[in-house]
């Protein structure tokens, strides 16, 4: 059948020539069968058969179906189909690429969850304790906060990349560096941390430069952060509200809150455009909106 050999063909590229990793491959495998499975159901043997209104039609009625694909959803498996059929014109098998001009669903805004400044107090004070783990556990959630690192940044940190007793160099997207002030909470933690509890986790492994280190002396790896977190967050009742992102949507909304500047929370969060950064102003605006319906006579 050409279309499952055409298929078949995209799937190779992806995975020996792009060198895709297995889980991407299989999405986009899952993604297209559908798609040829569609197309089949309607008698279109070649891709070339194809117009770009069958490919709106196949997006649209994703949409549609009893139990519908989310907008993102949507989106990934409209790129697949895109992908598919741009590299069809490229290898020549195409004239014309139809998916071309199909527009992804628009996507909602989403806001970020942020705790409150007492919601925080309450996380990290879940982490208080005099012994190694919980001296590490508290440094980690006080450093996540002070700097709005992501976890993955928060993790790959060496010890020398906190200097100048309150600067710590983070390393995120596209391993673009950027310096963020530590506040004095969170280097009294590290202080704690790094003179009283990391030589005991350091020797019972092979050397590491890694700041945070594991029970068996290796680098504490992302999933483990994420897990010290959800522990923090149900000793403090908050699982519901609590993310990997949590503690950085925090500080962005809580420092806008108090007045900074939009651009440097931008360059504090490490984001490229500052229209990323400007969604958590909306998160401020919707706090100053409640504040005003609650308090104002004529509010309401």
């Amino acid at each position: 059948m050409p279309l499952a050999r055409d298929l078949d063909l995209y799937l190779r590229h992806v995975s020996i020539e792009r060198g895709l990793a297995a889980n991407t491959v299989a999405a986009y495998r899952r993604d297209l069968s559908g798609y040829v499975e569609w197309l089949g159901a309607r008698d279109v043997a070649e891709v070339a058969d194809v117009s770009q209104q069958q490919v709106s039609e196949y997006v649209r009625e994703l949409g549609t179906r009893e139990t519908p694909l989310t907008a993102s959803s949507l989106a990934r498996v409209l790129s697949s189909v895109r992908g598919w059929h741009r590299f069809l014109l490229e290898e020549g098998r195409l004239e014309t690429d139809v998916a071309r001009e199909v527009k992804p669903p628009k996507l909602p805004s989403r806001l970020p969850k942020a705790l409150s400044v007492d919601q925080v107090t309450a996380l990290l004070d879940a982490v208080s304790g005099d012994d190694v783990q919980a001296l590490r556990d508290r440094a980690l959630l006080e450093l996540l906060y002070a700097t709005g690192a992501r976890v993955s940044e928060a993790v790959s940190l060496n010890v020398d990349d906190v200097f100048d007793e309150d600067i710590v160099r983070l390393r995120g997207k596209g391993n673009k560096e950027r310096i963020v002030p530590l506040g004095r909470f969170a280097r009294d933690a590290l202080d704690a941390y790094l003179v009283r509890a990391r030589p005991v986790f350091s020797v019972r492994g092979v050397a590491t430069p890694a700041l945070f280190v594991g029970i068996r002396g290796q680098r504490v790896s992302r999933q483990n952060a994420w897990l010290i977190i959800r522990a923090a967050a149900e000793k403090a009742d908050l699982v519901s509200h609590v993310s990997p992102h949590t503690l950085r949507h925090s500080f962005a909304t809580h420092l806008l809150q108090g007045g900074a500047d939009v651009r440097v929370v931008q360059e504090l969060l490490g984001h490229s455009s500052v229209a990323t950064t400007q969604i958590y102003t909306m998160v401020t605006a919707d706090t100053l909106r409640d504040m005003y319906t609650t308090a104002h006579p004529r509010a309401r």
